[in-house]
């Protein structure tokens, strides 16, 4: 089992700062898979909130920025500027919101294909080993020139 990386550390791998980074903790890594746990869902001043109000749909940008960690852990990229949501698929929602939940958010993403800059992922969030949201995005990864 890989060690653990800290919220700064996920900081130092993907292109989000400050409150914007939503993750706390990646759990466990490898070739292609990666588990995170998050608490900042239940964050009054969550980025991603609306009125209070954070929707389950939300959930596609922490598991966004599992899949960016995941690629700057595995090497596969250096960190990058930005990364585009090209498409989602089977996207089910099983809660409407996210910020009535108690429990961690935990974050999987599985890598299935990866084609240089593009890469197209499973997810799936759980809260007290409860379903959450799951799905498939497909990301193109614009990393910039090399520094």
């Amino acid at each position: 089992m890989t060690p653990r990386l800290d919220r700064a550390g996920i900081a130092a791998l993907i292109p989000h700062e400050g409150s914007m980074c939503l993750l706390d903790a990646v759990l466990t890594w490898d070739a292609t898979t990666i588990t995170c746990v998050a608490s900042s869902h239940r964050s009054t001043d969550n980025p991603l909130a609306v009125d209070g109000r954070l929707d389950a749909v939300c959930g596609v940008e922490y598991a966004s920025q599992a899949m960016a960690a995941h690629g700057g852990l595995t090497g596969k990229m250096r960190r990058p500027r930005a990364g585009y949501l090209a498409s989602l698929r089977d996207v089910v929602c099983c809660v409407e919101r996210l910020d009535l939940l108690e429990g961690q958010l935990q974050v999987f993403a599985e890598l299935l294909i990866a084609d240089g800059p593009r890469v197209i992922y499973r997810f799936e969030l759980t809260s007290d080993a409860k379903p959450v949201l799951s799905g498939r995005a497909a990301v193109v990864i614009d990393a910039g020139p090399l520094e």
